[in-house]
């Protein structure tokens, strides 16, 4: 009796498992694409032309600005930050 409540409890257990297993999560919604073929090379070549496209898998690709400073106005800008900084916890 204690064998055939063991061996009914397990298959009982297996069933809802598989059961569980045939339902997908999320749910499948079908794609529907809004743009057409030429849309989307024209806005790749767009993409490609603006360097907005890597060659690593590196994501998001974030564009530098460019700056109207030179070299020396921005090392005078750090040593004047760096004096006005000295009396403060720096890190170790």
């Amino acid at each position: 009796m204690n064998i055939k409540n063991i061996t009914l409890a397990a298959a009982l257990m297996i069933a809802a498992g598989t059961a569980m297993a045939e339902a997908p999560y999320p749910p499948e919604t079908p794609f529907v694409s809004t743009q057409t073929r030429a849309d989307v090379k024209a806005e790749l070549q767009r993409a490609r032309a603006n360097g907005e496209i890597t060659v690593r898998n590196e994501y998001p690709v974030v564009q530098q600005p460019s700056s109207h400073l030179s070299r020396q106005q921005v090392q005078s800008q750090v040593q004047q930050a760096g004096n006005r900084t000295q009396g403060l916890y720096n890190g170790a």
